[in-house]
């Protein structure tokens, strides 16, 4: 009954969350069950009273900084140094510039609205075609949730009650196999059409981006070796580590090396116990507010107030979907909806490979309709209890849940990425679907190594938890 009234809902064209809720209250009011619809209301606030919850407005508060205090050009410059000169130069680019950004926003769409304006732009410029331009932004974005920081991440560590430092580290090297996949089909595009390079090879400034990068992994190294072979004092250490990376930026005048030091930071500080993801994301704004008011001196007052109130929007959007689908979710619980479910998945299959296969079966098709967050919610109550029953490890099956929500906004009919891309490259929703579907092989290919090598994804993670 519960299910076929939140169909009914969504049929009706009624938001998601307002969908969830309501089914909940409807059916309460109209079953015999003895729960007062009191309960509704209860259950919505202490879903969204969750300490790790407090990491969603801060990530999303310091990827709207980065947005608007002209990061976004710094780090296109970065990419554009480092790959720009290869066969099909802007396309590499993009893929990297996302790999960089994905490190800040945390999000797909923020990726997409950020970097991917600058990207689109400048590709039409160079001569490439607005669909291809629009496809590699739309494929690259989909990094965002998968590199760390990632706001999916914290939503489904809060359901299935795993640590999500753990699964920020997961997230590390399917994040990288994505970018290698996706610049080989660059790549491959590029040999196709006898594309050249969008910019011409200068050895002074792939020199001074590859000691940029050298900085970036060479830095936490230090550090580390200083605090546990040396024994300095680790905050002692930290501070005068961060002063050393202004003193560096400012002699050689880097272009985004302090940008794209806060994954470093953000990683660095979980992993060492420093501070928790979201005390980790307090730290990102704060960074992000040197950067912007006193480094670069590219954020205002106005400015700031402007990204705060949109901040809020966007989190006030996002935790109405987390309390609404705390209560749907309860109430398949408490109606044993999701134990009907395991108990036919499990008398249909005991094979840990079949139930992949459907879940992301199932997860492909829900992401074409749900919004990530509101689908997170939703499915992890009922398809985790399947996965822990079958050997399947949470963190590992959170990263396959997260990557299939996340090639679901590439699709119609609700895949947010794409409306937003159509707006930025002024196309039309048809052909910007259309200019997607080559890249959904990198994806779904990708999905396939995550799904089944989970020591591609668990490797990282056992080495800190």
């Amino acid at each position: 009954m519960l299910k076929i009234i939140f169909l009914f809902f969504m049929a009706g064209g009624i938001p998601v969350a307002i969908a969830m809720a309501g089914a909940s209250l409807v059916y309460i009011l109209t079953s015999d069950s003895t729960l007062p619809p009191f309960v509704v209301i209860h259950r919505m606030v202490s879903g969204i009273d969750s300490f790790p919850l407090l990491a969603v407005p801060f990530f999303i508060l310091a990827g709207n900084l980065m947005n608007n205090a002209g990061i976004t050009t710094r780090i296109y410059n970065f990419a554009l140094a480092l790959v720009g000169w290869l066969k099909g130069g802007l396309g590499h680019v993009n893929v990297l510039g996302s790999v960089i950004f994905a490190g800040m926003s945390g999000t797909a769409i923020a990726d997409a609205a950020g970097l991917g304006t600058i990207e689109i732009k400048a590709m039409k410029e160079h001569g490439y075609s607005t669909e291809f331009a629009v496809g590699v932004t739309a494929a690259s974005a989909t990094l965002g949730p998968i590199i760390p920081p990632s706001l999916p991440f914290v939503i489904y560590g809060m359901m299935a009650n795993v640590s999500v430092g753990a699964l920020f580290l997961a997230g590390l090297l399917p994040g990288a196999l994505m970018a290698i996949l996706m610049m080989l089909t660059v790549a491959y595009y590029a040999h196709k059409n006898k594309w050249g390079a969008d910019v011409k090879f200068s050895r002074t400034r792939l020199f001074k981006a590859l000691m940029e990068l050298a900085v970036v992994v060479g830095w936490p190294l230090l550090l580390w070796v200083l605090v546990t072979k040396l024994g300095t004092p680790p905050q002692l250490t930290v501070f005068a580590g961060l002063a050393s990376l202004f003193v560096l930026d400012k002699i050689f005048s880097f272009e985004a090396l302090l940008p794209i030091m806060t994954p470093v930071l953000l990683i660095g500080g979980m992993t060492t116990g420093l501070f928790t993801p979201t005390e980790g994301a307090i730290a990102a704004c704060v960074w992000a507010m040197i950067l912007g008011f006193a480094w670069y001196r590219t954020l205002s007052w106005k400015m700031f107030i402007k990204v705060c109130l949109d901040t809020i929007e966007t989190t006030s959007t996002v935790l109405f979907i987390v309390a609404a689908a705390s209560i749907f979710g309860w109430m398949l619980t408490a109606t044993g909806v999701t134990t009907s479910i395991a108990s036919w998945v499990l008398s249909f299959t005991q094979e840990a490979w079949v139930f992949l296969l459907l879940a992301n079966l199932l997860m492909l098709f829900v992401g074409c309709f749900l919004e990530p967050t509101a689908a997170i919610t939703i499915l992890v109550p009922i398809l985790l209890p399947i996965a822990t029953q079958l050997g399947v490890d949470p963190i590992h099956f959170g990263l396959v849940m997260v990557l299939n929500l996340m090639i679901g906004l590439l699709h119609p009919p609700m895949g947010m990425v794409l409306f937003v891309l159509a707006r930025v490259a002024g196309l039309s929703f048809e052909r910007t679907t259309m200019a997607i579907l080559p890249w959904l092989v990198p994806l779904l290919f990708s999905l396939g190594v995550i799904t089944y090598m989970p020591k591609l994804v668990l490797w990282v993670p056992k080495m800190f938890y």
